[in-house]
C-alpha cells in the first residue's frame, strides 16, 4: 500500500470505528502503527484509551476529512489532516507515515510513526 491508502484506511476506519463490531476503527488503526510507535502506545488496550482521550476521540466517527502532503522523502510522509466533527467543530492534525526499515513482517510497509495533537480551527455552519 502506498502511503495515502494507509493514511485512507485509518481515517475511514476510524469515521466507522463500530463497523462491523465495537472498535474494530480503532483495532485497524492499530494494525497500521510502525513498530516502533507501538513500543510508545502499545499494547491494544493501551491504544484504545490513548484514542479515547481528549486529543484523538475526535477521529471517532467524525463526518469527513481532508488530506494535504506538507513533505514527502523516500521513506517519510507527513500529512496535514482537516477533520470536521459531527458537531461541525474544524481540527488539524500532523499524520507522518513512514516505511518500516527493520528486518520483520512489515519491512518496506508504510506506517504510522506519529500523530500530533489536534489543533481547533473553528466550527463550521
Amino acid at each position: 500500500l502506498k502511503p495515502f491508502e494507509v493514511l485512507m484506511i485509518q481515517l475511514n476506519s476510524l469515521k466507522n470505528n463500530n463497523e462491523p463490531y465495537e472498535n474494530a476503527g480503532i483495532e485497524q488503526t492499530w494494525e497500521f502503527a510502525h513498530p516502533s510507535n507501538k513500543k510508545i502506545t502499545g499494547p491494544l488496550g493501551k491504544f484504545k484509551e490513548m484514542i479515547y482521550s481528549k486529543n484523538y476521540k475526535i477521529l471517532i466517527n467524525h463526518e469527513s476529512s481532508e488530506i494535504i502532503t506538507l513533505n514527502e522523502t523516500d521513506d517519510k510522509l507527513v500529512f496535514k489532516v482537516l477533520v470536521l466533527t459531527k458537531n461541525k467543530e474544524k481540527y488539524y492534525y500532523i499524520w507522518q507515515i513512514e516505511k518500516v526499515l527493520i528486518d520483520g513482517n512489515f519491512r518496506n510497509c508504510w506506517m504510522t510513526t506519529s500523530v500530533s495533537s489536534p489543533k481547533y480551527l473553528g466550527e463550521v455552519i
